[in-house]
């Protein structure tokens, strides 16, 4: 019999109400995991264990009643950057350590709706300027693959402790590929949402378009289900998305059709290709896809450069404008200070004119591409990183540097708003996990699930768990 923390949350929902489990003994089985574990991963900065054993009991009354949500007393984690009420939410930043919001993100409460209970935040990069995560809090988050790379970012700390069965699953954020990286770098499914899908409110600001909450899970149907409870239109929500006719779950459940499915390796930056790792990824994947009778395509990748620079001054304006009191200044870390003074020096015209360059030129490329179904990337040029890679020469420029030849390819389909996933479907011969990336047109996360559980189906992967853990 598999142990607790070896079962996906449909599972795990499906014992406690099945009364084989109760979900104080569930939350402090997992509990015990993250005392256990999470320091050495760097997983959580800040655990509620109290309040979770109390949520627990809670549920357990709840589903004596019959009254309870369908994932009533299951575990998961809120990410450090999303305002958590009577939390600490530090945003990954020693200048808010002791920041305690008094009102829930939208989703926070959505999640706590389906019945799940947070046992606390997970690790992030300050304010998820990265796609590594490391910090002045608690350090750098590590992929349980191999304690000595970093597990990517922004949402580093909910990949590792989804992989290492800390938590069944994990909300995330992402704005330039801060699910789809960590879950790449740490062998779990991760789900970007499309564009409006997921309710920023009411205190956050979908402001520039490009970020988005979602899943990070180790298998599909657990992304559709947990994506199922955020994926509600809110009260002035500036761009939503109408609640899905049919449940992701159900859509998880049901086959794809036959598709065509456009690929490729090639990157729209140059001098930045992907490792072989990658691309012996990519063709086991499109192998796989045609195995399933899809029609998969080369095309050249549609993307132009000039994105990249444009992307930068909305990156770098969004954390310019962040209200710091000037005695904060001091505790940012070198980085975050690189894109306020690189975000500083960007006029209202030149920020108007990047968000104009973003929406004219990736309609282009959609437009481009409608006659394909899906789309098939390398999720990141290379594997998981020592965790001294990315700043070992303290210059922040070349910090830049080596994120763009690490991860590529996902920013793009923040700038386009398409729904994107990474699918654990490979390991390197020295064992580290490389993720593929599938993506769909806007508005077609059901479709997406659909193709994503399809492939997981035909290769399954949940089964396999770093050793240690």
């Amino acid at each position: 019999m598999s142990e607790l923390h070896e079962l996906d949350a449909t599972d795990q929902a499906e014992l406690l109400r099945g009364g084989e489990v109760s979900s104080v003994e569930l939350v402090r089985h997992h509990l015990d995991r993250i005392d256990r574990y999470a320091a050495d991963l760097g997983a959580f900065v800040t655990v509620t264990a109290d309040l979770a054993l109390a949520q627990a009991g809670e549920a357990d009354a709840a589903i004596a009643s019959g009254a309870a949500p369908a994932f009533a007393g299951v575990p998961t984690a809120i990410k450090d950057l999303t305002p958590t009420a009577g939390v600490p939410t530090s945003m990954g930043s020693a200048a808010m350590r002791d920041v305690v919001p008094d009102t829930d993100a939208y989703v926070v409460d959505l999640v706590r709706r389906a019945g799940f209970i947070s046992l606390g935040k997970t690790n992030t990069p300050e304010f998820g300027l990265s796609s590594y995560t490391d910090n002045d809090l608690v350090g750098p988050a590590r992929t349980p693959w191999d304690l000595t790379r970093n597990a990517g970012g922004s949402s580093g700390g909910a990949a590792a402790a989804v992989s290492a069965g800390l938590v069944p699953l994990a909300q995330g954020s992402d704005g330039g590929g801060s699910i789809r990286i960590p879950a790449s770098s740490c062998g779990i499914f991760g789900f970007k949402p499309s564009r409006g899908r997921v309710s920023a409110g009411p205190t956050g600001s979908d402001w520039s378009g490009l970020g988005v909450d979602g899943p990070l899970t180790r298998t599909v149907r657990d992304a559709a289900a947990l994506l199922d409870a955020m994926a509600h239109a809110m009260p002035g929500d500036v761009r939503p998305l109408p609640d899905p006719d049919v449940p992701f779950v159900e859509r998880a459940r049901r086959e794809p059709g036959r598709l065509r499915i456009a690929r490729w390796s090639g990157t729209h930056l140059d001098g930045i290709s992907p490792g072989a790792d990658a691309v012996a990824a990519w063709e086991q994947a499109s192998a796989l896809l045609a195995s399933l009778g899809h029609d998969v395509v080369d095309i050249a990748n549609p993307f132009p450069q000039e994105l990249e620079p444009q992307f930068n001054v909305i990156w770098s304006s969004g954390i310019a404008a962040a209200p710091f009191p000037p005695e904060a200044e001091a505790l940012l870390r070198a980085n975050t200070r690189y894109w306020r003074e690189r975000g500083g020096r960007a006029s209202a015209v030149d920020l108007a004119g990047a968000m104009r360059f973003l929406e004219a030129t990736t309609r282009d490329v959609v437009a481009g591409l409608q006659p394909f179904d899906a789309f098939l990337t390398p999720t990141l040029a290379l594997p998981p990183q020592p965790v001294e890679w990315f700043n070992e020469s303290g210059d922040p420029v070349e910090d830049h540097h080596r994120e763009l030849l690490y991860t590529p390819y996902t920013g793009l389909y923040n700038m386009t708003g398409q729904p994107a996933a990474s699918l654990p479907l490979h390991w390197s011969d020295d064992g580290l996990p490389i993720g593929v990336m599938l993506a769909t047109h806007p508005g077609r996360d059901g479709l997406l699930f659909s193709l994503c559980a399809q492939v997981e189906t035909a290769a399954p992967w949940s089964g396999r768990r770093p050793p240690g853990f």
